[in-house]
């Protein structure tokens, strides 16, 4: 009997995990097609269900925001790791790479990032906001290829995790200024102003001072 009673929760479990899965994608279908203000009642009709449905499976909209957030915080995050050339020693051309990738992803669902930045309010301490939980992660791989290169621990921490921070400012910008630019320039500005910090002479110099 127990068996039998595992099995089917084991199967109820795993249903209700690729419901939540299709509710999301349906979530994201219905910010591309509406906008970032997109209602729940147009989610619900993308998705082809009821709104009770959605708060059955995610408590609230600040439940599903976050199931937004984490999908669309693992899809960055996989591309990045993907498109940047992590284990290059050209630090500069680095941070061209992920500036540019960023804003390119910015740049193909603008919609999705509207709304992933609208932060309605969530219940929880700050270090739970999953915006800031993936900037984090970011500049947390930023931090660990600036401590490969050379810096010290604590300054690979700081200069990694404000390269992230400079990255989303400039993005969140050329957003409200309607992306007139191309992701390019914008990449290529980040990299003139930023990149000079990650040279070889640059990288020597702070080990210097540090010491």
């Amino acid at each position: 009997m127990s068996t039998h009673l595992d099995g089917r929760d084991t199967r109820w479990a795993e249903h209700r995990r690729l419901r939540r899965k299709e509710l999301v994608e349906s979530t994201l279908r219905a910010i591309r097609h509406h906008g970032a203000t997109v209602s729940l009642d147009d989610i619900a009709a993308v998705a082809g269900t009821s709104k009770p449905v959605f708060y059955r499976h995610f408590g609230d909209r600040p439940g599903l925001y976050r199931a937004v957030v984490e999908k669309t915080a693992q899809f960055i995050l996989d591309d990045l790791q993907a498109s940047v050339s992590w284990a290059s020693d050209d630090l500069p051309a680095l941070v061209r790479e992920l500036a540019q990738a960023y804003l390119q992803l910015v740049q193909h669902d603008p919609e999705i990032y509207r709304f992933v930045m609208s932060r309605p309010l969530v219940d929880g301490e700050p270090t739970d906001d999953p915006v800031a939980g993936l900037t984090m992660r970011i500049g947390t791989r930023m931090a660990d290829i600036l401590r490969a290169g050379g810096y010290p621990a604590d300054r690979a921490d700081t200069w990694g995790h404000a390269l992230v921070g400079a990255v989303r400012a400039a993005t969140d910008q050329w957003i409200r200024s309607g992306m007139q630019r191309a992701a390019e320039d914008v990449a290529d500005d980040l990299a003139a102003l930023v990149g000079p910090a990650f040279t070889t002479s640059a990288l020597t110099t702070a080990n210097e001072e540090y010491r």
